[in-house]
C-alpha cells in the first residue's frame, strides 16, 4: 500500500490521500532489481571520461551520461532535481550524491524503492569506478575519471 508524504496508508487506485488530500496519482511503483553486468557502451564512456560520472546503461534513457561535476548532486523524479530520472519506479526525491575530494558517495534520501549498488540495497555508500548503480529501473554505471577514485 503506497504511503503519502503526510505518512498516511492510501490505498491502490486512490487519487488522493484521505487523511491530508494530497495528489498521489502519480505516486510511485515497486520494481525488481536488475542484477548487475558489463557492457561495452559503459567501458567506453569510462575511457572518455574526464570526471566522476554515471553512464546509464539499462532504463529509460539507455545510453546517457551524467556527469557529476558540483559537490552535491539530487537525483528524483521531481523536474528540479539535478539527474531528472523520469520514471515511476524513482521517487520525486529519490537520493543524493555527493563528493568530496577524491570521494564520490550515494545516500538514497528516504526512496520508495531503495538505492542499490552492484545488486545490495544501501542508504549510503562510497561508488568506486565500475559500480553498479541502481535507482528504479535505472542501472548506471559509476565512472571514476581521471583521478578519481
Amino acid at each position: 500500500m503506497p504511503e503519502c508524504r503526510c505518512g498516511e496508508n492510501v490505498p491502490a487506485g486512490v487519487r488522493s490521500c484521505p487523511a491530508c488530500g494530497a495528489d498521489v496519482s502519480g505516486a510511485t511503483e515497486q520494481f525488481e532489481a536488475i542484477t548487475p553486468e558489463a557492457t561495452e557502451a559503459a567501458q567506453l564512456a569510462a575511457e572518455l571520461a574526464e570526471g566522476p560520472a554515471l553512464y546509464v546503461r539499462k532504463g529509460p534513457e539507455s545510453g546517457g551520461t551524467f556527469y557529476l561535476d558540483r559537490d552535491e548532486l539530487t537525483i528524483g523524479r521531481d523536474p528540479e532535481s539535478d539527474i531528472f530520472l523520469n520514471d515511476v519506479t524513482v521517487s520525486r526525491d529519490h537520493a543524493v550524491i555527493e563528493r568530496s575530494g577524491s570521494e564520490v558517495t550515494v545516500r538514497d534520501v528516504g526512496s520508495l524503492n531503495g538505492t542499490y549498488l552492484n545488486g545490495q540495497c544501501a542508504d549510503r555508500a562510497v561508488l568506486h569506478d565500475g559500480d553498479v548503480l541502481q535507482i528504479g529501473t535505472f542501472q548506471m554505471v559509476f565512472i571514476a575519471g581521471q583521478g578519481r577514485s
